[in-house]
Order: C-alpha cells, then structure tokens, then sequence
C-alpha cells in the first residue's frame, strides 16, 4: 500500500495551515470566474472520487458529484447499502479496498471516530463531508462566500448563534487558522467542544457567551444554523434556544449596517431565523451554497496535487 502524505486528510480543518486555507479560497473564487464565463478546466481528468453517505444530503452529494464532473473527473455515490459495510465488512477493510480502486474519498456519517479509522486505513485522500463533530467544507465555502462580499478576511467579526455543532467547531478552527474574531453565543449545555474552544481561546480570536446581543454587536457577518443537530433528534431541545437564540431583524440591526447573513442549511424557517432575514437583503446564503461546489473543487485540486 501506498504511504500516504502527512496531514493529506481534510478531517476538521486543522489539518490545513492558513496559507493552504487562503490559497484553496483564491483558486475557488478563480474557478467561478472562470466557470461563469463558460471555460471549465478538467484538471482532475481521469481522477475518480467514492462518496459514502451514511447520512442524505443535496448540498454535498450536488455540489461534490457537479464538481468532480466540470474537473472533468468522475464521481461514485455510495450508500451503506452499496458497500459490504452493511453486511459486516470493516471500516477497515473498506478503506483498503477503496483505496485501490479510486483517487479521493469523501465521506458524510454519523460518527466522526468511523471516519477517522476510514483515514487511519485509507492510503489516499479522505474529506470529511459532514460528521457529527465537524463541518470542514462547509467553513471553506464560508469563508470564500464572507471574502467575496468583504474583499477580504482581514479585521473581520463573525458573530455565531445557536448551537456549538459540528458546524461551529469548523468554523472556530478555520477562524483560529486565518486569525478571524469570532463571538459565540450559546445556551448553557451546548457549547463546542472542549478541545476546540481551548484552540480558539489560544489563538485568542473566541469569546463565547450565552448573549446574542452582545455577541452581535460590531460584527460583519452573523451566522447560524439549525437548533437540532445531526447528532440529536430531540424536538424538545428546541425550547432551550428561543426566543432568545433566533436570528430575527432586530438582533441583525445590532450588527454592523452592512452585514452580511449566514446559515449553511437546510434551515429551519422561524426557528433558527426568521424569513424576513433570510430572504432579506443582508441575506447571502443562496453564495453561500453555491459556493460549496466552487471550494470543493479547489480542495480536490489541492489534494490531488495537481
């Protein structure tokens, strides 16, 4: 088998360093350009990526499959179902065989130990395509979608509200990375986990609070996400978060005036944020989606070193 290179795997986002983080952004924003303009490049020609969804999912299996297909590669979705997983092969083995066959995993599960013994085994590339502590490709279409409205990622505020999910510990490594100020307002009880606010409160860019308002104030770009999780299908823990946590207009008039909404979806209309937000002019989560598709691809031409 084949030796992997150090820290090929995109697990967290730790993995990247801020220079890798800004540079896969900078060709993401150059790849729509030149998409828009009718030119695909097929840089990944002849390269095959497997994604394994535990979990359903639209953003990443369309943006993942679209992509690979305008890198002029291929793209093979699988479901447990599909794999001897679901009659008793292991993580495992499953890694080593597809290691064989393809370039490039992406996997989108339920437990993030499963992925990380799928990496631990895999002699290629593993992307974490959603698990239930982290989001990583989510945050790079974040920031590519906060760069292209603010020019820049410099002397920036984003304020999160809601849960310290698996999108959030994403998002305070990949601010911790690029040196991003970052206020956190959460309820009691669900906070991010404790590794990753230790690395956010060293990089000294993390304030985490139970006060939206608070959390708000100055900040360019205010970002949410569902109140129930991937890890946690109990409605009841809902009523721990409004009204207090819902991104409404009157705790988006305590930001900046010029900024920016986001939410990584799918969202929970009048839960989580209200439609008049959402749909509002301050609204940019329709880039935000898009720009999965776009980062992505600059994350598979980075791994694959071409």
């Amino acid at each position: 088998m084949t030796k992997k290179p150090h820290n090929v795997d995109i697990l967290t986002l730790d993995e990247l360093e801020s220079k890798e983080i800004n540079n896969i952004i900078d060709l993401a924003i150059d790849l729509k350009k030149e998409l828009k303009k009718g030119k695909e490049k097929p840089l990944l020609q002849n390269k095959t990526l497997a994604m394994i969804f535990e979990k359903p999912s639209t953003r990443t299996r369309v943006s993942f499959e679209t992509g690979m297909f305008q890198l002029g590669g291929h793209a093979l979705t699988l479901s447990p179902n599909d794999l001897q997983l679901s009659r008793g092969e292991s993580i495992a083995d499953t890694a080593r065989t597809l290691s064989r066959y393809v370039n490039v995993v992406m996997a989108r599960v339920y437990d993030h130990k499963s992925l990380e013994t799928f990496a631990r085994n895999s002699s290629i590339p593993v992307i974490n395509g959603l698990s239930d502590s982290y989001h990583p490709c989510q945050i790079l279409a974040d920031l590519m979608t906060i760069k292209e409205h603010k020019k820049n990622l410099k002397k920036i505020k984003i304020a999160w509200i809601g849960d310290g999910n698996n999108v959030c510990n994403s998002l305070i490594l990949g601010c911790a990375k690029l040196k991003i100020q970052l206020s956190v307002a959460i309820p009691d009880g669900y906070e991010p986990e404790f590794d990753v606010i230790k690395i956010g409160k060293d990089a000294e860019i993390l304030e985490v609070s139970d006060n939206p308002a608070a959390a708000v104030q100055d900040a360019d770009v205010v970002m949410t996400d569902t109140f129930v999780s991937i890890h946690n299908t109990n409605s009841d823990r809902v009523k721990k978060f409004l009204p207090k946590f819902q991104v409404n207009q009157a705790l988006m008039n305590k930001a900046k005036k010029d900024a920016i909404f986001m939410h990584c979806l799918p969202a929970k209309r009048d839960q989580e944020v209200t439609s008049d937000v959402i749909d509002g002019s301050q609204s940019v989560v329709w880039d935000e989606a898009e720009n999965r598709l776009h980062v992505q691809k600059a994350l598979l031409v980075h791994l694959l070193g071409v």
